[in-house]
């Protein structure tokens, strides 16, 4: 488990017997160092650019061409699975980024009419077959067993969409999102 500070901790409070439940209210989960350009410019798809720069510097090193792909942004209903992905980003972004960078979250607001486009996101099918994928699903496993239920299971083949979003809290938005809808979430 991560040390998800108390004031993020809200499985307690969403997880039930079929999963998260969720609202009105998405989260994301993000480096320190993008906080003033997210602030200004929003959550954009592909988001991470001083990344995906270094990238494309390494693939070009090695001779490699780098094709940037387009991504969603991503969401989560869960303040806690919010701050892992942020503490992945953190970690992510320290192997090609130098600097202090913390984990935060942002609370994600979005008009009536921009919540209903929210999507439970299935293409984590692909993540899950991955390293990265499996430390997620002993992350959540052990969110659900410390609140008394049994680890969730989901067949990423024969899945419903639903349980993508429900079970493993894994939600995207297929457009930038204005920093009028967003709050960096302090305590």
């Amino acid at each position: 488990m991560t040390d998800t500070p108390t004031f993020l901790q809200d499985a307690k409070d969403l997880l039930t017997e079929q999963g998260f439940t969720s609202s009105d209210t998405w989260y994301h989960g993000t480096s320190s160092a993008l906080v003033d350009s997210i602030n200004e410019q929003g959550l954009k798809c592909s988001g991470d650019k001083a990344l995906k720069d270094a990238a494309k510097k390494t693939m070009a090193t090695i001779g490699n061409n780098y094709t940037e792909s387009i991504e969603p942004v991503f969401l989560t209903q869960s303040k806690e699975l919010a701050f892992y992905w942020a503490e992945q980003t953190v970690r992510d972004r320290s192997v090609r980024v130098e600097g202090d960078e913390q984990p935060v979250v942002f609370a994600v607001n979005l008009p009536e009419e921009l919540n209903a486009q929210v999507k439970p996101d299935v293409g984590a099918a692909s993540l899950l077959l991955v390293k990265e994928g499996e430390n997620f699903m002993a992350y959540l496993a052990g969110i659900y067993q410390a609140h008394g239920y049994g680890a969730p299971e989901i067949d990423l083949m024969k899945a419903d969409r639903l349980e993508y979003l429900s079970k493993l809290g894994m939600a995207y938005f297929n457009a930038d999102i204005d920093a009028s809808y967003l709050d960096i979430i302090t305590s």
